[in-house]
Formats: C-alpha cells, structure tokens, sequence
C-alpha cells in the first residue's frame, strides 16, 4: 500500500498530540458553562480567561481586545459587518484587496446590497496589492480596509506595515476615521505578528491552521474600536460574542499558541 503525503497545510494541519493532551480534561472533566457561578463553571471560567492571555500575549495584545469565536470565517464576517454598522454614520465606503478569502468577498459583496460601497484594489503579478490605488481610494467616507496578511493560494505576504501608515496618514489629511483589518488566519503561529508592529486595528487568526483544533478563531480588536456584535444573547465575549463558549477548542487553541511561541523558528534537524 502506497503511503499518502499530506501537503494542504494551507487548508488545514493536524491537531498536535500536546494540543490534543491539554483539551481532553474540557470534554468531560471540567465541563463547566463558563457563565455558571458554580465551581464547574468557574473552572472553565479560569481556563477561559488564562487562555485569552497565551492566545493575547502570541500576537501582543491585551487580553481584553481578543474575542473568541467559532471561525476565522465568522471572525472576519464579524469585522466587516460589526465596523460597518457601527460606523455607518460617518461613512458607507469599505476598500479590499481582490485576492481576498471567500468570506472577506461575500461579506463586502453583501454589504455593498445594504447601501455600502465596495472598492476592490488590484494586485500584481505577484500578488501585492497595488499601494497607490489603495492611497487614491480612501476618502473620507472610508471607513475600514481590510487586507489579508498572507493569500491562502499563492502565499504573498502583504506589507501591511506600510499598508497600515498609507492608511493612517490618508486619514489624518481627510480628517476622518478608518480602522484597518487583516486576516492573518494563514500567517498567525507560523510567523511572527505582532498587532503593534503591523499597525492593525483588527486582525484574525484561526486555531486549525496553527495545529490546534478546528471550531476556534479569535479576533484582535484594539481597545476603543467602535464595533457592534454579530450574535446577541447572554453577553459572552465582553458582550461581544455571545454564544456557549467552546472551552475545549479555545484551551486547544491557547497550547498551540504556546506550542508556537517555543518552536517558531526552529531550524529542522538533518
């Protein structure tokens, strides 16, 4: 029998065996509701929290500006959509790029049929975006950008620093407010991203993409950001995101994120 070869890391990876040791104790043990004021939901309350801060400390964030949701998908859903109607009074133009993942595309694309501009900025050869049609595109009713930070296909790393400054001094000159996005679902726990250094005001990440398990993602929101919530219910997530949270997955995703931290970089051995 011919051995196969698995090479569709891009689409997803295998849950590391240490990921998979820390979150079986959460299926069964302490399973715990984490809105419970029980022992049991305290406990998943503490592994919830603790794990916020590995998963926060990875991409240099505070532990407040990381919500946990079920996807990278529904994370980026959740920031076009939640900076749109949140700042639909000041503004109703929204740029991409037009290499961006399916679900950034569909969710601008309907956006655009609630009344919403969409402008989608080419990319070269290379698959970089073309930095001075995305400057002449912000206007003062721009009021997010949103450019993946790696392409699930081809692998072009964005220069989101400089993507970052274009649209911050593109700003200051119209005097107006444009937050900026990044999926960095294929890039998070791989390579070094730092929300400082890259200059987001919102980034996301998934867990399946980094060995950790499938059902996880998070997104970074920077402190003060003005974003309204996708799903209403019992104020989960800071009143962010609610919905029962999936402490198994989300502990997963946190030993991955530590995983990654120690073993990033390190060189194969011959």
């Amino acid at each position: 029998m011919k051995k196969k070869i698995y090479l569709d890391y891009a689409a997803t990876t295998p849950v590391d065996q240490r990921v998979k040791k820390a979150m079986e104790p959460y299926f069964s043990e302490k399973f715990g509701n984490t809105m419970s004021l029980h022992s049991f939901g305290q406990e998943a309350k503490t592994a919830l929290e603790e794990s916020r801060e590995i998963v926060a400390d990875l991409m240099g964030a505070k532990p407040n500006e990381v919500i946990f949701t079920s996807s990278a998908t529904e994370a980026n859903n959740f920031a076009l959509k939640g900076i749109a109607f949140a700042n639909k009074d000041r503004g109703n133009h929204i740029i991409i790029s037009s290499i961006e993942h399916p679900c950034i595309i569909e969710s601008a694309n309907w956006l655009k049929t609630q009344g919403f501009e969409i402008t989608k900025i080419k990319v070269n050869k290379q698959g970089v975006v073309d930095l001075k049609e995305l400057e002449n595109s912000i206007k003062k009713e721009t009021i997010l950008v949103s450019i993946m930070h790696a392409n699930n296909e081809i692998g072009t790393i964005q220069p989101i620093e400089k993507i970052a400054k274009i649209i911050k001094t593109q700003s200051c000159k119209l005097k107006a407010k444009t937050y900026f996005h990044t999926d960095a679902a294929q890039t998070f726990g791989k390579i070094p991203v730092n929300i400082k250094k890259l200059g987001v005001d919102l980034m996301t990440v998934s867990a399946h993409k980094m060995y950790g398990p499938k059902g996880v993602g998070a997104l970074f929101i920077k402190e003060g950001t003005k974003i309204i919530p996708l799903l209403h219910g019992g104020g989960h997530e800071m009143g962010l995101r609610s919905s029962t949270v999936n402490v198994p997955g989300i502990v997963g995703f946190a030993k991955a994120c530590q995983i990654s931290k120690k073993e990033m970089g390190m060189k194969q051995k011959d």
